[in-house]
């Protein structure tokens, strides 16, 4: 993978369009990313994972939020990469998701994310060359290209050595993290987590499966009414239903006899029941006869005053309509006499085929007047019409009286208003610029505040660095002392070893005859190590100090640069001027919203009172005509409606009148009618009475009705008659039957003690059945129970089996039981990784510690029985022991962090398919290196561009500016940053 040009736009703390081009950034092969802390050197390895990925890596991918805020509202936020991977060359061009202001109205808006990726090259074979629009579309095809996640990206290509130093010294827990999200465990972790959820499962089944049977053992121990045994519960549930089924024949048999005994008995009270039920009809029946006889008079009378009853009742009948017309007749000579009431004196007494001829005279003249009517209905919707039109007209009169009142002054007021808007605007021109004056001029102020400890800070540097500059001198100058003192000590030391009959190490000899003798003053090899030592951290400080210094110098000329001459007396002197233009200005402007509204609002109101006036104007006009026109009609209708009303207030009080005496006429015709009717029928019904009363053979009306009755009565002596006459046939056809010959009303028949008999014999049958039931039941219960548990044991053993096999197997795969390195499944796989890494990690650590230092990895268990895989120590070839990796000093660190991230590298790359990575970053850490490791480490670097790879450093380290020529500055001021480049 190559990078050829990055552009971004809006993207973190670059405002403006800024691009790298990284052809000839690195046609040398390596170069420098340097700035001030905060200028955005991060940002641009951030652009550069979010165009691949769509995603920043670390803490700052979480916040998402990448837009700058000093962009141009209007300038989008975008990031574009051109780069080749393979033989492939691509473009990707994305823009994050952010909150814009909105086009229209006020507050934000939502702008979407979008990305594309077009071939500038041949696309690979397994695409069709068409350009990529869909955001999770373009993060696979990179994916797929590149071969790696962008967790492994972001570690390989963008190698952060605090994150390499925090896994030096980090336990294991955390290095399993780490080493995870790099090589993708997680499918084997799935295994584990598979095999744990398949054993609960099975677990599960297990229980559940142990329950049940344990259940029907319970079930079975209940039936059986016993306590289980602890073993051999097959054979016990099997004799225990031997034994229940042997009870059950026994009870039968007891059952039967019982049964049958109780069945004789049933007999025998039931012929007794059956005789005696039939001496008690014989004597009932016979009791009811002479009842009967006793009453023969008293119905004989009842049947006479019947026949009386029903031989009247047609004259009955007659005679009620003869009483019922006569009250007819008095009903139609009080309406008659009434009618003749409402009546003209002269109508009265006419008949009434003349007084219907009279009311038809009167309603002709009554419809005459239809015309008239509407007339006047006319008339009086004129006159409501003349009112409503006049007070109109005064009502327009009105309101053009009020509108003519508010109108005056408002034109004046009107003109004042925009001249005060006027000011208000012209202020609120002036005020953002004044707002930036004040900002600048209270930044300036800040800035010029803290001068002074600026400088006091840079003079505390500079007398630092003078110190760690002796320091280190006289450090260099001990260890060089202490070395010549052992180089001319060496021989003495040398002969202090040699032994008789032990070759010299020098020479060869076992013979040593003068051996030199130690002189006063000797060091000893740990004093030249410690000197060592302390040489190395003076130089650290060394170099920490005039780091100090530097960025302190830095600090104040910026400063000095932004001040521009001014002192802080001089710009508190601006900044107050600035605040009393910026109030008066704020003030003004304040009121430019309101101003606004009083002008609209008062134009507003003049445009709607003019109009409101032409409006009543003719309003006024319309409705005055309107009334002289009614007036007119009014006039001319009166005098018609005159001629109509005659004598009476108005033409319907006439006509009603007409009506009325009309229906007056027609109501005493129609009664006089009514009269005749009923005289007529009177007369016919006294006729009909008289001869009803000859046809059922009494002698006058009057005898008939003295024997008529009520037809309750009627129907209660009816009832009396026949019920006695059912009553007798009844009772003779009873004792008449067969099955009643010889037997006595007085007979006495034992059924009590049948009964007794019986009851007693039913009982013990049902308690005998009920016995053999329950012996029955207790069969078949425990017959299933048992089918039951065998079915349950035979279900139960594989199941056992299976569980043991997994539970030891999962055990195995999670780091216990029978797993004597205590490593799971997932912690394996990532020990083989991380060997492989250790390996490769070596091969660098050896050339940039000169030999030293070589990474060793462990296997074994952690203490007091933990987990372990993932050690990883050095091994010190100075001393031949294994050291662990936090004993390493902060130089050391550095080194074994690069070597790692190196080694971690190329072992990601080669898994990822052999993608060769051409492009590589590499972040901070140099400053903890001495000139001689330095050296060593630019030299492994240098060896890191063979085959035109690229190598990019981000470092803040003097010495390294002096080192790399090419350059990519970032550099921030108050308006954002920017990038320029030296070649």
């Amino acid at each position: 993978m190559r990078l050829h040009r990055l552009e971004l736009t809006a993207f973190g703390p670059f405002p403006r369009t800024e691009s790298v081009d990284f052809d000839a950034l690195g046609a040398d092969g390596l170069f420098l990313l340097c700035g001030h802390t905060g200028a955005g050197k991060t940002t641009l390895l951030d652009a550069i994972s979010f165009a691949l990925f769509g995603v920043v890596p670390g803490a700052r991918g979480e916040v998402k939020r990448l837009r700058c805020d000093q962009a141009d509202p209007a300038t989008p936020t975008r990031v574009a990469l051109e780069l080749t991977v393979g033989s492939h060359r691509m473009r990707i061009e994305r823009f994050p998701e952010y909150e814009r202001p909105k086009k229209r109205g006020e507050g934000t808006t939502k702008q979407p994310a979008k990305a594309s990726l077009t071939w500038v090259g041949d696309p690979p074979g397994w695409h069709n060359g068409d350009p990529v629009t869909r955001i999770d579309e373009v993060a696979r095809t990179v994916q797929r290209l590149l071969g790696m996640t962008a967790d492994q990206f972001f570690q390989v290509v963008l190698l952060p050595q605090g994150e390499f130093a925090t896994f030096l010294r980090a336990d294991t827990a955390e290095r399993e993290r780490l080493l995870d999200k790099l090589f993708g465990t997680h499918r084997f972790e799935a295994v584990q987590d598979w095999f744990v959820e398949h054993r609960r499962q099975r677990r599960a089944e297990l229980d559940l499966a142990r329950a049940d049977f344990r259940e029907w053992v319970a079930r079975f121990a209940q039936a059986a009414g016993q306590e289980p045994p602890e073993t051999g519960i097959l054979e016990w549930a099997k004799q225990t239903t031997q034994r229940a089924i042997e009870d059950y024949e026994l009870a039968a048999k007891q059952a039967a006899a019982a049964f049958q005994a109780s069945k004789q008995a049933e007999a025998t009270l039931a012929e007794r029941r059956d005789l005696r039920d039939r001496v008690q009809l014989v004597a009932t029946h016979t009791a009811k006869l002479e009842q009967l006889r006793a009453r023969a008079d008293e119905l004989q009378r009842a049947r006479d005053e019947l026949a009386q009853a029903r031989r009247a009742e047609s004259v009955r009948a007659a005679h009620r309509e003869w009483q019922r017309a006569q009250d007819e007749l008095a009903k139609a000579l009080r309406a008659e006499a009434a009618a003749a009431e409402g009546v003209d004196e002269a109508d009265a007494d006419k008949p009434a085929a003349q007084l219907r001829a009279r009311a038809g005279a009167l309603r002709e003249q009554a419809g005459q007047l239809a015309g008239a009517i509407e007339e006047a209905s006319r008339q009086r919707e004129r006159q409501q019409r003349l009112d409503r039109v006049t007070e109109q007209a005064q009502d327009a009169e009105r309101r053009i009286a009020d509108v003519d009142a508010e109108l005056h002054g408002l034109p004046a007021r009107l003109e004042g208003l925009r001249g005060q808007l006027a000011a208000a605007q012209a202020a609120a021109t002036k005020l953002e610029h004044a707002r930036t004056v004040h900002q600048e001029l209270s930044e300036a102020l800040a800035l010029a505040q803290r001068l002074p400890e600026l400088q006091r800070a840079l003079e505390q540097a500079e007398e630092r660095l003078r110190e760690a500059i002796d320091t280190h001198q006289n450090a260099r100058e001990e260890r060089q002392r202490l070395y010549d003192r052992r180089l001319a000590g060496m021989a003495a030391e040398l002969a202090g070893q040699l032994s008789a009959g032990d070759p010299c190490p020098v020479c060869g000899s076992t013979e040593h005859p003068a051996p030199t003798r130690a002189g006063e003053g000797a060091v000893s090899e740990d004093a030249v190590r410690a000197a060592v030592e302390a040489e190395d951290d003076a130089h650290r400080l060394r170099s920490e100090a005039e780091q100090a210094k530097h960025e302190a110098q830095a600090a104040v000329a910026e400063l000095r640069a932004r001040l521009r001459g001014r002192t802080a007396e001089t710009l508190q002197h601006e900044v107050a001027e600035a605040e009393r233009e910026l109030a008066g200005l704020e003030k003004a402007a304040a009121r430019a919203e309101e101003l606004e509204a009083a002008v609209a609002g008062t134009q507003e109101r003049i445009d709607q009172l003019t109009t409101a006036r032409a409006g009543a104007e003719q309003a006024r006009a319309a409705a005055q005509a309107e009334a002289r026109s009614l007036r007119e009609a009014i006039a001319e209708a009166e005098r018609r409606l005159a001629d109509a009303r005659g004598e009476f207030p108005s033409v319907e009080q006439r006509r009603l009148s007409l009506l009325d005496r009309a229906k007056a006429c027609e109501v005493l015709a129609d009664a006089r009618t009514t009269v005749a009717s009923c005289q007529a029928r009177v007369a016919e019904q006294r006729a009909t009475v008289a001869e009803a009363a000859r046809s059922a053979g009494f002698p006058s009306v009057d005898a008939a009705l003295a024997a008529a009755r009520e037809p309750e009565v009627i129907a209660r002596l009816d009832a009396e008659v026949t019920d006695a006459e059912v009553q007798e046939r009844s009772a003779r056809d009873i004792l008449a039957d067969p099955k009643l010959a010889g037997i006595e009303p007085d007979m006495q028949v034992d059924v009590a003690g049948a009964k007794a008999e019986a009851e007693q014999a039913r009982k013990a049958a049902d308690a005998a059945l009920v016995t053999e039931q329950s012996a029955k039941d207790r069969v078949e219960q425990l017959e299933e129970l048992g089918e039951r548990l065998q079915e349950r044991s035979a279900r139960l053993a594989p199941l056992e089996a299976e569980f043991a096999e997994l539970d030891a197997l999962t055990d195995v795969l999670n780091g216990r039981g029978q797993n004597t390195k205590r490593m799971s499944l997932r912690s394996y796989v990532l020990a083989a990784r991380l060997e492989e890494v250790a390996v490769a990690a070596t091969a660098r650590l050896r050339v940039m510690s000169q030999g030293r230092y070589a990474f060793v990895h462990s296997d074994a268990a952690g203490a007091r029985g933990t987990r372990g895989g993932l050690g990883l120590d050095v091994l010190d070839d100075y001393s031949g022991t294994v050291r662990s990796t936090k004993t390493l000093s902060g130089g050391e660190s550095f080194l074994a962090s690069l070597a790692l991230a190196l080694g971690l590298a190329d072992v990601v790359s080669a898994e990822a398919g052999g993608v060769q990575l051409d492009t590589l970053f590499i972040d901070e850490g140099f400053g903890t290196l001495d000139a001689e490791t330095l050296d060593v480490v630019m030299d492994t670097l240098d060896g890191l561009r063979a085959g035109g790879r690229v190598v990019g450093l981000v470092s803040h380290v003097e010495e390294m500016r002096q080192r790399i020529p090419t350059k990519l500055f970032v550099r921030k001021g108050r308006t954002g940053s920017t990038l320029h480049m030296q070649v």
